[in-house]
């Protein structure tokens, strides 16, 4: 969470997981991002067919098309949300139903913003060998070369047809973030460095040494939707301690758990 995030409408909390819908960034006549990061959700009341939570902190909630909504995008839609905790795992259920009479379309993203000691002892695996698009090139399409994601100025990619399991390695905290995806192919890895921070009245001159985006996303294939079809999307953010393997972390056992 950023110190100087503005916490009042209609500018956007700079933290947290904030939820991109119907629209990711610029992509569409929207505001950045979609309006879902901007309003009020309610309890929702009647979360099934999701089963009964067990044994978990666990939050239903949902947001339904105002009037203000669909004059900017007429369809009739329900945006639900289910967050649990549980120790050392945040897991997230969006879900988003048709309940228009016509088929939609849409892109969805969970912006994960991640607290890390120091960006420049980061490296994100899983996403090797991956086409991406290239925010800082016009969304250039380009291939991942390197072995790993490590970082020394502005990124600001959509990486495509991601694996379900991705890891976000912290050698400074000898921590990982295990983030676990399901219904949302794509993945966006984000982080502003210096100037773009100093652009951001709501970042800090220094944010962006401890942070970075590493986000769920349906971005290169929008989702697509009958009348009361719904779709369902899964995300698990846990961490684990990293181990040390000569000097080196072995990604096998960073990718595929630590016994």
């Amino acid at each position: 969470m950023s110190s100087k995030s503005f916490w009042k409408p209609p500018k956007a909390i700079r933290g947290g997981i904030p939820v991109c819908f119907p629209q990711f960034g610029n992509l569409g006549l929207l505001e950045q991002h979609g309006f879902a990061r901007n309003r009020f959700w309610s309890l929702d009341e009647d979360a099934s067919p999701l089963p009964q939570a067990n044994n978990q902190s666990t939050v239903d909630l949902i947001l339904k098309s105002t009037e203000e909504d669909i004059k900017a995008w007429p369809r009739g839609f329900e945006l639900r949300l289910r967050i649990s905790i549980s120790p050392g795992k945040l897991t997230l259920i969006p879900r988003v139903r048709n309940v228009d009479n016509k088929a939609f379309s849409f892109m969805f993203a969970l912006r994960n913003y991640l607290s890390v000691s120091d960006i420049s002892e980061v490296r994100v695996e899983g996403l090797e060998t991956l086409d991406y698009f290239d925010y800082l090139m016009n969304k250039e399409r380009f291939t991942e070369q390197a072995d790993a994601i490590t970082f020394d100025g502005e990124i600001d990619r959509v990486y495509l047809s991601t694996p379900t399991k991705i890891a976000i390695i912290d050698h400074e905290k000898k921590r990982t973030f295990e983030l676990r995806k399901d219904g949302m192919p794509d993945s966006v890895v984000w982080n502003p460095w210096d100037k773009k921070a100093k652009a951001l009245p709501d970042m800090g001159v220094d944010g962006y040494k401890t942070m970075l985006c590493v986000d769920s996303a349906a971005i290169e294939n929008p989702i697509v939707l009958k009348p009361f079809e719904e779709w369902r999307g899964r995300q698990e953010l846990s961490t684990v301690s990293s181990s040390y393997c000569s000097g080196q972390l072995d990604p096998g056992r960073v990718l595929h758990g630590f016994h």
